[in-house]
């Protein structure tokens, strides 16, 4: 009668350490979007630069079985390039709103009560355990949060916060164990082209996106990869050419339309590519993931042979970032 009683204890113990998963963690599903706001660009002047400016929110998101988001990770990257009025290009450094810290100085410049990193972070409290159609409520006049997000901290718009939660919670589908921490990382990189009488300046920029989540050995267990491209034209006179009337897509949600099959004769598409190199991501600390890449840029034989053949030199650069 013990030896039953003891197999029947230690049946009931093991089945929900099976349903949870690893670590005795509550399945839930990862999700990660990317919202891209609408360019703006500016001409030069004599005393004045020309600009462009895209801003790139990406949303990291767990959800639990009831439809509540269980954690949320948000940055933004907010990229201005500049062009001189004798049409040259000029070099820039990029970092994320959460990376400047209290170096954004929303306090010291702009009145704020709290720095942008710290906002962030309370909006992505603030929305643990809500639904999408509640975390969308949220929204009120002016892109502002309601009283609510108000009250919790985040006083800046939020528009794109939600606009980029969304995504990431209807892209949920890879389930992996609650006790992973999520991260989002962003690396931007720049090509130069002045302006000359056979062709417009150019001064682009390539924003990857990696959103992850890491388990508690330093591993990934889930992994989204992006990258929003925007070339900023102007002339020789500095003044912009770029529509930006026209939206701004991802390389990933532009799908088959991106043209690398139909017209760069690759094999696959971007975003085929994209998640070939996510998946060789499973399972690997940062440092590993830097060994993915060659010198030239491209990726190692097996990533090659698993159908990502692109240069993985962005997307390494933002999956290793920290």
């Amino acid at each position: 009668m013990k030896k039953f009683f003891a197999l029947t204890l230690c049946i009931f113990l093991v089945i929900p350490a099976i349903l949870t998963g690893c670590g005795g963690a509550a399945a839930v599903k990862f999700g990660a979007g990317v919202y891209v706001g609408a360019p703006t660009a500016t001409d030069a002047a004599e005393d004045m630069d020309g600009s462009g400016k895209i801003d790139v929110t990406v949303a990291a998101v767990t959800v639990d079985a009831d439809g509540k988001i269980a954690s949320c990770a948000l940055d933004t990257a907010s990229n201005t390039v500049k062009y001189t009025a004798d049409g040259k290009a000029v070099a820039g450094e990029f970092e994320t709103k959460y990376e400047a810290g209290a170096e954004y100085n929303m306090v010291e410049y702009g009145g704020a009560s709290k720095e942008w990193y710290e906002q962030a972070d309370a909006f992505e409290a603030l929305v643990v355990g809500k639904t999408l159609q509640e975390v969308k409520a949220l929204v009120a006049e002016g892109n502002k949060g309601t009283d609510e997000v108000i009250h919790a901290g985040c006083t800046i718009m939020i528009h794109e916060f939600v606009g980029a939660i969304e995504k990431a919670y209807n892209a949920a589908s890879s389930e992996i164990g609650a006790d992973a921490v999520l991260k989002v990382n962003v690396a931007t990189e720049q090509t130069l082209a002045d302006a000359t009488e056979e062709r417009e300046g150019s001064n682009k920029i390539a924003v990857y996106v990696f959103a992850a989540a890491v388990g508690t050995d330093g591993k990934i267990v889930a992994a989204s990869s992006d990258c929003v491209e925007v070339s900023f034209t102007f002339d020789m006179a500095g003044a912009a050419t770029l529509d930006t009337a026209k939206a701004v897509v991802s390389k990933k949600e532009q799908g088959s339309a991106y043209g690398m099959v139909a017209y760069g004769g690759a094999a696959k598409e971007w975003f085929e590519q994209a998640a070939a190199f996510d998946a060789a991501c499973i399972g690997k600390t940062a440092a590993e993931i830097a060994g993915l890449k060659t010198e030239d840029g491209k990726g190692v034989s097996d990533l090659q042979a698993a159908g990502c053949t692109i240069d993985v030199t962005g997307l390494v650069k933002a999956a290793t970032k920290h």
